[in-house]
C-alpha cells in the first residue's frame, strides 16, 4: 500500500494534473491518502510525480496515521473502542495489519474520512522542486516512513 503525500499548492497547475490530484482526493496541500499498489494507480502517481512524495508504508506506519490523524465524521479521533465496536478487530494495529495484507479495507470502517490532514513538516523540506533524493518530491520506497514522522 502506498501513502501519497500532496506536497505542492494549486497555482497554475495543468488540467491534466489537477483532475489526477481530485481523483486522488488530494484536493490540498499537505493531505495524504492510501492507496493500493495497482497498475492504475501507478500510473496516476506517474502523471503527479511532480506535486506528490509517495512510497510503500507498513503496518506501524498505517497505524500511527489512523491514530494521530484519522479522523471521523464530526472530527473525531479514532480510538481502539471504536475499532472494536465497529469492526472485528480488536485495536488499531490489528487493524492496520489486516488492512495491509489485503483482508481489510479502510472503507470497512463506517464514518472515516478518507484524507488525513497532516502537519506541515518540522523542520521544513528538503526542496519542492527537485525529486527525491535530493528534494522531496516523487518516489520515496520505505523511506515515506520519514516524512511522515516530520508531518505527524
Amino acid at each position: 500500500m502506498y501513502a501519497v503525500i500532496r506536497l505542492r499548492g494549486r497555482v497554475n497547475v495543468h488540467r491534466k494534473i489537477k483532475d489526477t490530484l481530485k481523483m486522488l482526493r488530494l484536493h490540498k496541500k499537505y493531505h495524504c491518502v492510501t492507496v493500493p499498489i495497482t497498475r492504475s494507480y501507478q500510473g496516476m502517481l506517474q502523471v503527479v510525480k511532480d506535486y506528490v512524495a509517495y512510497g510503500e508504508i507498513d503496518a506501524e506506519d498505517l497505524a500511527m496515521l489512523l491514530r494521530r490523524r484519522g479522523r471521523l465524521t464530526g472530527n473525531r479521533r479514532i480510538t481502539d473502542d471504536y475499532i472494536k465496536e465497529k469492526t472485528d478487530y480488536e485495536n488499531i494495529e490489528k487493524f492496520a495489519e489486516a488492512v495491509i495484507c489485503g483482508e481489510a479495507k479502510l472503507s470497512d470502517l463506517p464514518d472515516l474520512k478518507p484524507v488525513f490532514r497532516l502537519h506541515p513538516p518540522r523542520g521544513g523540506l528538503k526542496n519542492i522542486k527537485w525529486s527525491y533524493p535530493k528534494g522531496s518530491l516523487g518516489y520515496h520506497g520505505s523511506d515515506i516512513k520519514k516524512l511522515l514522522i516530520k508531518m505527524r
